[in-house]
């Protein structure tokens, strides 16, 4: 038993620090690969020469790169990211502003997607082949063949145009800016915590859209793999033996087949919250979102690398630290991953 834990334990120092330092490389790679200058991002295409080259210079251009790759993983190792060229401040700084937003959408939408996910995935399991599985089957395709800008471009025209059920883009009325201060970095809780309703609920009419569209998305997968997973469980002899013994279908569906499922579950949501996260880019940008995949894109488009590779390292970290906790909690709570 302590030689299998050292092994597992062994097996996380190797592939950690691995796993670190390919993010790493490829952050680096998409840098130098980039078909983008980063000096004239800097400096501007009518800038001197001799501006240039000392600007080229200071940003250690000139010298190879293996040595440009060294500096780079120290100055990330000690926290700088390098400074925006758009908004002048640091990547870093940018990041803890931004990142907040991307969190809080991606965190509604996740629990959203599982609140209604779960519950379909299960009874399409035990519904198999009737109207209602084929009804959750389709739902489940249409989320994974659409196109979220489809989607969002829809939401946006049906219920804020048409209908004006929903506010439009952005993630507060400009009237209701600086109302809050920052506690949490989530709008919706640090409104409430201070108590300011009018700003929660505007939130809310905000959010509820753009959280929707991606909790369908995370709810098609969700509810694709929970059925999955229940159809194999309910095969099982236990599952008969336990209806043999006349206990009661609720009991023998949540009690023993949905238990069995729990564990490989927790790996799915974490994976789904993961893709939310990194995935939220159009999403944001079609409703004008103020977080992370907005602030990549914009970069982008502007030629700013330190904050398009900044925004990128730190969406791998995210994913990669998912990925881990997934696995942490699969040896905790299934003993035979131990």
């Amino acid at each position: 038993m302590k030689s299998s834990r050292f092994a597992s334990l062994g097996g996380w120092l190797v592939t950690l620090p691995l796993t670190i330092f390919g993010l790493l490389l490829v952050t680096f790679l998409i840098g130098r690969v980039m078909p983008i200058d980063p000096v004239i991002a800097i400096v501007g295409d009518r800038a001197p020469v001799d501006v240039y080259e000392r600007v080229r210079l200071e940003l250690g251009l000139d010298r190879p790169l293996y040595e440009q790759f060294w500096r780079y993983c120290v100055a990330i190792f000690h926290g700088d990211f390098g400074r925006s060229v758009m908004t002048s401040r640091p990547v870093l700084q940018d990041i803890g502003r931004f990142f907040p937003a991307t969190l809080e959408l991606a965190t509604l939408a996740t629990i959203l997607g599982v609140a209604f996910g779960v519950p379909m995935g299960v009874f399409a399991a035990v519904r198999q082949d009737s109207w209602a599985d084929y009804v959750i089957r389709v739902l489940g395709l249409i989320g994974h063949s659409v196109p979220v800008f489809v989607l969002g471009l829809i939401g946006l025209v049906v219920f804020y145009a048409k209908l004006n059920w929903v506010a439009g883009s952005g993630r507060i009325n400009v009237a209701f800016d600086d109302i809050v201060d920052p506690i949490t970095g989530s709008l919706l809780i640090d409104a409430a915590i201070q108590g300011e309703w009018e700003v929660f609920r505007n939130a809310v009419s905000h959010i509820v859209l753009p959280a929707g569209v991606l909790a369908y998305f995370s709810l098609a997968y969700i509810a694709r793999m929970t059925r999955a997973f229940m159809l194999e469980q309910l095969r099982q002899e236990y599952v008969t033996t336990a209806r043999v013994k006349g206990m009661s279908e609720r009991r023998v569906i949540w009690r023993h087949a949905f238990s069995n499922i729990s564990v490989p579950l927790i790996t799915v949501i974490a994976l789904s919250y993961a893709n939310l996260l990194e995935g939220s880019v159009l999403t944001e940008t079609i409703f004008a979102w103020p977080g992370l995949g907005q602030y990549l894109t914009v970069s982008l488009l502007n030629a700013d690398m330190n904050a398009v590779l900044g925004a990128t390292l730190v969406v791998g970290a995210v994913y990669l630290g998912l990925n881990l906790l997934s696995d942490l909690l699969y040896r905790i709570f299934d003993p035979r991953a131990r």
